[in-house]
């Protein structure tokens, strides 16, 4: 018996650490590495770093990369040289966009092109997975070990931690009760939790639905701006209640409310882009600047839930038709596509054509 964590719950305490600055180690191929969210790094630990034997480096995504006119000779990540009289705020400008028009001449940026990107890709997806920036600080650690030790950080093995990057954490229910609502007084809401320390998902039941024909149903990311308050930048309020309706008056349904702000970016990251937006630019170009793909949601956790509640077929309310195919590969058939077309006005018509012209959304 070991009371020891296994790679998952490391995993969890690595982007826990790296959310407050901490760093970590990742282990694996040639020389480990020391690993620092750029968007958290401080001074001293910038500082600190310059310490150590190697030359450190930022590692930024391919998107980032193309803002930057910086060469990604990884493919997906770019090893940018940190320059040796530059200070917190160079690095930090290289993570985050917010004066890339006021400054946007930050180089010439040197990137890598010898050697093995495998662990600063790894890197990358952890910080990015602790919903971040993408962009990580890093330096080779000969003696990885030891290091770790003597200043009590959390060591990675990136070969363990790579198919739990890339997969859907496991989802188990925690509790459901009932729950009288606007749209339907028989109605049910199930939490469910994942085994990685993630944030937990919702299913709304409405009424009784058989779990023997195709359900109405809803994946639902969470938007605390359209949802809560009501935004009028996006169509994300206006289609949660309207399905929630739709349901009401048919009498059943199942609404999936994932904790995946932001197109699965998060809040933080998502204002960033709100602010890109105000600079003139769209939806997916703001993602691109962020160094962020233009959707990072998982919605395999939606069938996950669906298959744990006994569900293997619905008639999905949707504009979107990654969620279509994606729940197909998930093993959940999709028999009808139901329309949900509602919240357009002045303020989001460009939001909304951006959907249709670049993300293929049925509007």
């Amino acid at each position: 018996m070991s009371f020891a964590p296994d790679i998952i719950e490391r995993l969890a305490r690595a982007r826990a650490d790296l959310r407050m600055g901490v760093p970590i180690v990742l282990t694996g191929g040639d020389t480990p590495l020391l690993v620092l969210a750029v968007e958290t790094l401080t001074e001293s630990r910038l500082a600190e770093v310059r310490t150590l034997t190697n030359a450190p480096h930022l590692v930024i995504t391919a998107r980032r990369a193309d803002t930057l006119k910086a060469r990604a000779y990884d493919g997906d990540v770019a090893r940018v040289t940190l320059p040796a009289d530059v200070d917190l705020a160079w690095a930090q400008s290289i993570a985050a966009p917010e004066d890339d028009l006021r400054n946007p001449m930050k180089g010439p940026l040197l990137t890598e092109r010898e050697g093995q990107a495998d662990l600063h890709r790894a890197a990358v997806k952890i910080v990015k997975s602790a919903q971040l920036l993408p962009a990580a600080l890093t330096v080779a650690l000969p003696e990885a070990a030891e290091f770790a030790l003597a200043h009590g950080l959390t060591v990675i093995s990136a070969a363990l931690a790579e198919p739990h990057l890339a997969a859907t954490s496991p989802l188990h229910p925690v509790v459901h009760a009932k729950l009288p609502m606007a749209a339907a007084d028989a109605g049910r809401l199930h939490i469910f939790r994942p085994e990685d320390g993630g944030a937990e998902h919702y299913a709304i039941e409405v009424g009784r639905p058989s779990r023997d024909r195709a359900v109405l149903a809803r994946l639902h990311s969470a938007c605390f701006t359209g949802d809560v308050l009501g935004s009028l930048k996006c169509d994300c309020g206006p289609q949660l209640h309207a399905a929630m309706a739709h349901m009401g008056q048919a009498g059943e349904g199942i609404l999936l409310y994932l904790n995946q702000e932001g197109r699965g970016i998060g809040l933080a990251n998502k204002m960033r882009a709100y602010s890109l937006q105000d600079q003139g630019f769209d939806t997916v170009e703001a993602n691109h600047r962020l160094g962020f793909e233009d959707d990072e949601r998982d919605f395999r956790i939606g069938a996950k839930i669906l298959q744990e509640m006994g569900f293997s077929q619905v008639r999905l309310l949707t504009n979107n038709p990654r969620k279509i195919e994606m729940m197909q590969k998930a093993g959940i058939a999709v028999t009808e596509h139901v329309p949900l077309k509602v919240g357009e006005n002045a303020y989001n018509q460009h939001y909304l054509a951006t959907k249709a012209r670049k993300s293929g959304h049925m509007l």
